[in-house]
């Protein structure tokens, strides 16, 4: 396929309706998807990488909560077996994403679906399956899925790639991290449709903090693990109610 067909086709997809009504639904969670990018930025450069492989980690990664996971833990000489199971415990979301996409796009090619699966982010996962909550598949929803990519992905690259750039230079003073994270705590919030997810996310919460004295953000790993445990309980415990 050459470069100009492919430019074609994806002139041709930014025109159809469902690809703009992505794109308008993503564009104002721009904002706080910017400003955790720079924070993300800011910790990468701070984290003593050199510009060009903090610049290549952003766009090959392209996961912010993965990316502020393994950084501490580079820095300070952790085992790698740490690192690698620390980021697969973080990025284990991705994994329940994949399943709950599956009957929107699994009748695609598998060279499509690994590249949509490149740009499967929190926000875009949050905003399709409002748009779509029917497991099914209908026209129109990769046009939908692209419109919101589009927005998600280059907002989160230019604003982490700032960060980097900018590095010591934004003052702490500013507030940054705090958007960012109000910004990912209102898209939680937004997915905690029932019980067992409220439980597990209370669950996390409590545990995160608990075991905030843990060596090498190790936390995080106790906290998953524990949401995941107390949210298949839930999920079981409530099948015998709906019997």
């Amino acid at each position: 396929m050459s470069f100009a067909h492919m430019r074609r086709r994806a002139v041709a997809r930014m025109r159809r309706p469902l690809f703009r009504e992505g794109f308008r639904t993503c564009l104002p969670l721009s904002i706080g998807i910017s400003a955790w990018g720079v924070v993300a930025g800011v910790a990468i450069a701070k984290g003593g990488i050199s510009l060009p492989l903090a610049i290549m980690m952003s766009v090959l990664v392209s996961a912010g909560s993965s990316q502020l996971a393994a950084l501490p833990l580079i820095s300070s000489d952790a085992p790698m077996w740490v690192v690698w199971a620390t980021v697969a415990c973080v990025n284990l979301r991705f994994l329940v994403y994949s399943f709950q996409y599956r009957p929107y796009f699994a009748h695609l090619p598998r060279s499509r679906r690994v590249v949509l699966s490149y740009f499967m982010g929190d926000t875009i996962f949050g905003i399709f399956l409002r748009r779509y909550p029917e497991p099914k598949r209908e026209p129109g929803q990769v046009d939908f899925f692209w419109g919101a990519a589009i927005i998600n992905w280059g907002c989160w690259q230019a604003a982490v790639i700032t960060g980097i750039l900018a590095g010591h230079a934004i003052p702490q003073e500013w507030g940054i991290g705090f958007a960012g994270t109000m910004a990912l705590l209102a898209l939680t919030c937004s997915q905690l449709r029932n019980r067992s997810t409220w439980v597990a996310a209370g669950v996390a919460g409590c545990a995160a903090v608990a075991a905030y004295a843990l060596p090498l953000r190790m936390n995080i790993v106790v906290a998953i693990a524990a949401a995941v445990a107390i949210g298949v309980l839930a999920h079981h415990a409530r099948k015998p109610e709906a019997a």
